[in-house]
C-alpha cells in the first residue's frame, strides 16, 4: 500500500465495516515500521486489502477486507496467500488475527491457512460488544 492507495483501502473498508479506521489510520500505518499492507485491484480499482504487523517473528494479521460487490471471487484466498508469502519472506514462524465469533466465512478462509482457534476475547469488538474468536497458526505447518 502506497499513500495513493488510501482512497481506495478506506472505501473498501467502509464497504466492509460498521466500526472503520479512519483514512487517517492508515496513513499512520505507511508509518509504521512494522506494518505491511497488499491490496487487490481489479480492472485499476482496489477491491481489498489485507494488513499485517511484523513483531520479532509473529505476524498479527490487523485488517482484511474485501468489498462486497467482488466477494466470491478467491480475493481475499489470494490475499492471504500472499500475506503468508510475505511472512514466510520476512522469517516470521507464526501468525495471528481476531475474528467476529460471527463471521464463519472469514474463519473458514483462515482455517484453509492452518490457522487454528486459540481463545476467546469476551466483547471486542466496541460497535456491538461481540466476542472476537482468537485464531494462530504455524507458519511451519501451512
Amino acid at each position: 500500500m502506497t499513500s495513493e492507495d488510501i482512497g481506495g483501502v478506506f472505501e473498501v473498508e467502509k464497504n466492509c465495516f460498521e466500526d472503520y479506521w479512519s483514512k487517517q489510520s492508515f496513513r499512520d500505518e505507511l508509518k509504521n515500521k512494522n506494518a505491511r499492507y497488499l491490496i487487490a485491484e481489479t480492472d485499476g480499482k482496489i477491491v481489498g486489502y489485507v494488513g499485517i504487523w511484523l513483531i520479532i517473528d509473529e505476524g498479527h494479521i490487523t485488517n482484511v477486507a474485501v468489498h462486497s460487490d467482488f466477494r466470491g471471487r478467491k480475493i481475499g484466498n489470494e490475499l492471504m496467500k500472499e500475506m503468508v508469502n510475505l511472512c514466510r519472506e520476512n522469517g516470521i514462524a507464526a501468525m495471528t488475527l481476531e475474528v467476529r465469533a460471527s463471521n464463519t466465512v472469514a474463519q473458514n478462509l483462515y482455517k484453509k491457512y492452518g490457522f487454528k482457534m486459540a481463545g476467546i476475547r469476551k466483547e471486542y469488538y466496541s460497535d456491538n460488544k461481540e466476542d472476537a474468536v482468537i485464531m494462530w497458526n504455524s507458519l511451519k505447518e501451512v
